[in-house]
Parts: C-alpha cells; structure tokens; sequence
C-alpha cells in the first residue's frame, strides 16, 4: 500500500484571493460558479436516476 492510497482523493483546492479582483470580474465569476453548481446537481439527480432504476430492476 502506497501512502499515496491514504489520502482523499478530492482534495478541496484552496480559496482564490479575490480581494484584488474588480467587480465585474467577480460577478463574472459567481455565473460561472453558479454554473457548475448547476452542473453538478444535474449530475446528481442523473446518478440518482440511475441508482433507483438499478434498484428497481433487481429488488425481488
């Protein structure tokens, strides 16, 4: 076992400084992070989707 094997596999990135960012820039950034929190909720609801078809299949 490497030691490689005990670390989380998603590490949280670290904050960005945004002190030095202008607005437009920051709100910019706040569509594009809304965006892909949008992405990733369509994502889970298609997982979901999947995980319950999956269970209805192969419940007796």
């Amino acid at each position: 076992m490497d030691i490689e094997d005990l670390e989380p596999r998603n590490k949280l990135a670290k904050p960005k400084d945004l002190s030095s960012w202008n607005i437009e820039d920051l709100e910019t950034y706040i569509i594009r992070m809304e965006d892909e929190i949008a992405r990733a909720r369509a994502m889970i609801q298609e997982k979901k989707g999947v995980n319950s078809a999956a269970d209805a299949l192969f419940k007796r």
